[in-house]
């Protein structure tokens, strides 16, 4: 049974989920906190709900109700009210029944919070994320054991053992000659939001303890958290969060900031960044990182996201299906032409557009590109977001879903990736350094009159085969998806028309 947590010891308690150190939080925060006497005030992560941040949550007896972004003065009042032993609901953007002792986020029946599931996520945002205390570890009694038991699938694109099961990189890393050692891969420099990002500031103490518990399975000496060197506020989250856990968990991971730049989030880039290497680029393989990675060593490398679904399967091994085939959730971050940025959490039979949900469009929904920002472009979002679903229908698995409206020319939208290929590739291989510039080139001609259609699926077919980087391979996905969308867009630029009403200059 998870132990009683520190905040949750009280039956009343005032809670402020924030992303980040916005002013804005930090000003409800510190109103909370002026106006509290007996009521103890919580600062929490983020909710991944970016909309209703800052979120202040009154609770007591089993009661919450949710007040997205009030004011300071609101703040004071509603805490005076909770002193006086009165829960406020009737101005309230929702409100929640629950067990007073719930360690997860309690759900509304309406509105963002209350799309999908929050298993993963369910402590963001409600439980105080730096504070041991407040959490249940499962490191070192246990290993990861139970989550290899379940098939778990690496999540993300900086993952070594993305779409693939972690079970066997464990075996190899284990089996191996040498040390093991398990890197954390959170240095993601696409400008997209993620899954990663959310747990390290919501929940970091969950993914520390899964780096704990593959340390333990793989009987590795030493662990690693890769960063990227601009992210100064995460950084000092996590040696918080480092510094709080001590000596509680058999490895205290060493935290290392990389450089802040999208070839470098790469899984074998980032090895060579951690190496301090001059050029960061992706090594050949095989072998693979889990037979010769850090320095020579066995290498396991995740992401936050896996690491997560990892101390997940192993504090409540009956919560996932290990009959599924892409077993636990998936951690969805949704951007474009929104509102406001959300992350939920999607079960394996749910449908990838019910993220939609979570969020407000500018405009009317047109397309959106799956997988970042080397996904791949569809109209519908009809299918489950796991990963046999996504690469069945072309789509990428990196958990990001960018929404666009009507006004987006796609033949703009794919061209501006495919020029964000050719710049950041690593260059390396041939078919990275040159298809990508090729690639561009192509989109580029359409402008001026000449839409090659065969030249670029071939093109895009031998990059596919024969990159070896991440990104020569995913670079044609956003361009061939689009074509299989919108070709009757592409061929009216040839004609100099938009449809879309956008384009007014060659890219």
């Amino acid at each position: 049974m998870p132990q009683e947590t520190t905040a949750l010891a009280h039956s009343t308690v005032v809670r402020v989920s924030t992303d980040g150190r916005s002013q804005r939080g930090d000003r409800v925060r510190s109103a909370a906190r002026a106006a509290a006497d007996s009521v103890p005030v919580v600062r929490t992560g983020p909710t991944g709900i970016t909309a209703i941040t800052p979120l202040v949550m009154i609770t007591s007896n089993g009661r919450t109700a949710f007040y997205g972004d009030p004011s300071p003065a609101t703040v004071r009042d509603l805490v005076d009210e909770l002193e006086a032993g009165t829960v406020l609901t009737a101005d309230a953007d929702a409100v929640a029944e629950h067990d007073p002792e719930t360690a997860s986020l309690p759900v509304p029946e309406r509105g963002p919070l209350a799309v999908g599931r929050r298993d993963v996520l369910g402590p963001c945002g409600w439980v105080a994320p730096f504070e041991p205390a407040d959490w249940s570890f499962v490191s070192p009694d246990q290993t990861a054991d139970a989550a290899a038991a379940a098939g778990l699938l690496g999540r993300g694109r900086g993952d070594a053992a993305a779409d693939e099961p972690v079970a066997e990189t464990w075996e190899t890393a284990s089996t191996t000659d040498g040390d093991p050692v398990v890197v954390c891969n959170a240095n993601d420099a696409s400008d997209l939001p993620t899954g990663d990002d959310t747990l390290l500031s919501g929940a970091p103490m969950a993914v520390l303890d899964g780096i704990a518990a593959v340390v333990e399975h793989v009987d590795a000496g030493d662990a690693v958290i890769y960063v990227s060197e601009s992210q100064t506020d995460l950084q000092a989250d996590l040696r918080e969060a480092i510094d709080a856990v001590g000596d509680s968990l058999p490895v205290v991971p060493q935290l290392v900031a990389g450089p802040d730049e999208f070839r470098a989030g790469e899984p074998t880039a980032a090895l060579e960044a951690l190496e301090g290497a001059d050029r960061i680029e992706p090594r050949l393989q095989p072998p693979s990182p889990a037979k010769r990675g850090l320095y020579g060593r066995p290498t396991v490398i995740h992401t936050p996201r896996t690491f997560a679904q990892v101390q997940r399967a192993v504090a409540e091994p009956n919560s996932v299906d290990a009959d599924a085939a892409d077993p636990g959730t998936r951690i969805v971050a949704v951007t474009g032409d929104v509102a406001d940025s959300a992350t939920v959490e999607l079960g394996s039979n749910a449908s990838l557009a019910a993220a939609r949900e979570a969020i407000e469009m500018d405009g009317s929904f047109k397309m959106a590109c799956v997988g970042g920002v080397l996904g791949g472009v569809t109209r519908s979002l009809d299918m489950t977001p796991t990963a046999q679903s996504l690469r069945a229908a072309g789509l990428g698995t990196d958990g990001v879903v960018e929404l666009f409206d009507t006004d987006r020319c796609a033949v703009e939208t794919v061209g501006k990736r495919a020029r964000f290929a050719s710049m950041e590739n690593s260059g390396r291989c041939v078919p990275g350094r040159e298809g990508t510039k090729q690639l561009a080139e192509l989109l580029r001609d359409i402008y001026g009159g000449s839409f090659e259609s065969d030249k670029i699926r071939e093109l895009s077919r031998v990059m596919r085969q024969s990159s070896n980087c991440q990104t020569g391979a995913h670079a044609p996905r956003p361009v061939t998806t689009a074509i299989d969308e919108f070709e009757p867009e592409f061929r009216a630029h040839t004609n100099g028309r938009c449809p879309a009403g956008t384009c007014t200059e060659k890219l």
